[in-house]
């Protein structure tokens, strides 16, 4: 079984409107044939049930709410197995704390993986990243690059952050003002 080289969640959550919560989670497995096809099944359920899903499985998208939707489009990137996620804000329709949970179980689940995260939140950028690039100017270029120590999710309490928040802060002023 050929399994993809990556996975894109855009921003929109792309829930195709006639599947199930648990059909759409399962729609890269279901399109490919895969014959480990019960595993991801029983994956799928899983990762719905820790995102506190699992009592919307058979629930179509039009009846749940946007942090729902996205909570089902991130529940398909968690499923697939790839070397390379693809995310373009993928935690900004969410309310604080399932935000804060669910970039726990990213961090847990894509460890080892290379994960390109698209966000406009410098705290976010900063608890699961590992190299932060800003981008500035049209057509964009790189304005910074800030490599992290320690593995993420870090502590967005924590002094080092508060150090580091303020610095990029003051780096993303400058971006914008064109400095």
């Amino acid at each position: 079984m050929i399994r993809p080289l990556h996975w894109v969640l855009a921003q929109q959550d792309m829930l195709l409107p006639w599947l199930s919560v648990l059909d759409n989670a399962l729609l890269g497995p279901r399109l490919r044939g895969d014959r480990d096809f019960d595993r991801q099944r029983a994956r799928a359920i899983e990762l719905l049930t820790r995102i506190g899903l699992g009592a919307v499985l058979d629930r179509l998208p039009g009846t749940l709410s946007g942090g729902m939707r996205q909570r089902v489009a991130l529940a398909r990137v968690f499923v697939e197995d790839t070397a390379v996620v693809l995310m373009d804000e993928p935690f900004s329709q969410l309310d604080a704390i399932t935000r804060h949970d669910l970039q726990n179980l990213a961090a847990e689940l894509f460890a080892g993986r290379t994960v390109l995260l698209v966000t406009h939140d410098p705290l976010e950028a900063l608890r699961l990243g590992h190299r932060i690039v800003v981008m500035a100017g049209r057509p964009a270029r790189i304005s910074t690059i800030l490599d992290l120590a320690h593995l993420p999710p870090r502590d967005i309490n924590g002094p080092e952050i508060a150090q580091l928040h303020a610095g990029l802060m003051h780096k993303l002023q400058q971006a914008k003002d064109g400095a």
